[in-house]
């Protein structure tokens, strides 16, 4: 026995650090005690049937050398060279986002920072010698970023948990937002207990003068050899005296996206996920058309607010070429005409400003698909009506596209009601028409790769 527990202890002694803890003790009471926690895991909203057998499949597919050139760049991914210049004023309207790859957002609100999902390492993985490597630099120092208020969590995967950033973030005075459960990796990482707001689906905190609220998302969890699922994983909705911005976490989609909307909407800006998507694990991450779907949802079902789309361009995760993310977010935004913001890594905006972001800059580094671009191959600079507001409490008039071609100019006419509701069904049958709906729901969680 004694022997036993001596090997336990050794092998507990090689577990590499960034695999975290499990929860235990009150942490683990509290869990239990959750409504979404049932036969000893957390469960999704409406379920997430297991890939049984696709991880063979989807590994023979990932590493054929014909499909492992298109999931990179072809050249330099432009990163955005002033961003600390830009960011040292305050936001004139009060919201502005910085996009720093992948998931990781810094979000100015109402006089407050909120960093999301900060990953600032070089591979988002246990060991500094293998797993994803970042495709481009960090945009800025985190030493340089600046004094924050509140680091907010999604969960606990390892491209949006990242053991270094949590180490040197530990060291500053910053709060920290996270689901049940994932305060025991931070507590075992360094985080004092009394820096940690550790939330359950609808439970909300305040830091200062803004509120963050943890939402339901459709996804899993898990870190270690061991995926015990005793982690929650969740979307966030952060609200301000003025503003109020949502971040997706990872997320199939799901019908309450409306119910998030309903209750915590409309925003001034969505996060949404629309990278490392796949037909094999079809529920836990969102197509960019299910991610314009979701943000749909969460304004009412009307094209407010601003979309920018998250979770790709940074980490190669799933089989999908590199550019794909991209190129769909902007042909959905198109089909129901919606306003996207398409910032370079470091490109600070102001979502309520008369002009975002909008050039489809990752072209003049990815590989050119058979056959060109598409159509959409423009420069878009989108308007709003002055009489539409971001409540969604007038809509007196339509979006307005001004479309500037790479070679030329063509003006394109302002989008009709009709046209918006026929793009509007483009997606709705791109959300019905995908494997999810050919399986079955167990509420399981499933095993797929880190992301």
């Amino acid at each position: 026995m004694t022997g036993s527990r001596s090997l336990s202890s050794g092998l507990r002694a090689l577990r590499p650090a960034a695999f975290g803890v499990d929860p235990s003790g009150e942490r683990m009471e509290r869990i239990r005690r959750s409504p979404n926690y049932a036969d000893g895991v957390f469960r999704n909203p409406e379920g997430a049937p297991r890939p049984d057998g696709a991880m063979r499949e989807f590994a023979k597919s990932y590493f054929r050398k014909e499909e492992r050139v298109l999931r990179a760049p072809a050249g330099v991914v432009p990163v955005h060279a002033t961003t600390l210049a830009d960011l040292a004023a305050p936001p004139a309207s009060g919201l502005r986002l910085t996009w720093m790859g992948h998931s990781s957002v810094l979000a100015e609100i109402d006089g407050h920072r909120v960093l999301f999902d900060p990953v600032w390492g070089e591979r988002c993985s246990p060991f500094a010698f293998a797993g994803p490597k970042r495709l481009h630099p960090v945009p800025v120092p985190l030493a340089a970023l600046g004094p924050v208020d509140v680091v907010v969590i999604s969960h606990d995967h390892y491209d949006h948990l990242d053991l270094p950033t949590i180490k040197a973030l530990a060291d500053t005075d910053t709060l920290f937002a996270v689901p049940l459960g994932v305060g025991a990796h931070l507590e075992h990482w360094g985080v004092p207990a009394d820096r940690l707001r550790e939330l359950d689906w609808h439970e909300t905190t305040k830091v200062g003068g803004i509120s963050l609220t943890a939402t339901p998302a459709r996804h899993f969890c898990g870190r270690g050899l061991r995926n015990t699922q005793h982690t929650l994983w969740a979307s966030w909705v952060v609200a301000g005296d003025e503003h109020r911005i949502y971040h997706s976490g990872d997320t199939g989609y799901f019908t309450g996206f409306k119910d998030i909307g309903t209750e915590y909407g409309p925003f001034d800006a969505t996060m949404i996920q629309i990278g490392a998507y796949s037909d094999f694990w079809p529920d836990i991450h969102m197509t960019p058309e299910e991610g314009m779907r979701a943000h749909l949802d969460l304004q009412g079902d009307r094209p407010t607010g601003v979309m920018m789309p998250i979770h790709w361009a940074t980490f190669n995760l799933a089989g999908h070429p590199w550019a794909e993310p991209g190129e769909g977010t902007v042909t959905a935004a198109h089909a129901v005409g919606a306003r996207v913001a398409l910032p370079r890594p470091g490109e600070p905006f102001e979502p309520t400003a008369e002009s975002v972001p909008s050039e489809p800059w990752w072209r003049g580094v990815a590989l050119v698909p058979k056959g060109g671009w598409p159509a959409v191959e423009k420069t878009l600079t989108e308007k709003t009506n002055a009489d539409r507001t971001v409540t969604g409490e007038t809509v007196a008039g339509e979006t307005l596209l001004e479309e500037t071609a790479v070679e030329g100019t063509a003006a394109v006419e302002g989008t009709s009601a009709d046209e918006i509701v026929a793009g509007k069904a483009v997606v709705e049958k791109a959300v019905r028409d995908t494997p999810r709906d050919k399986a079955t729901d167990t509420g399981d969680p499933e095993s797929v790769p880190t992301g």
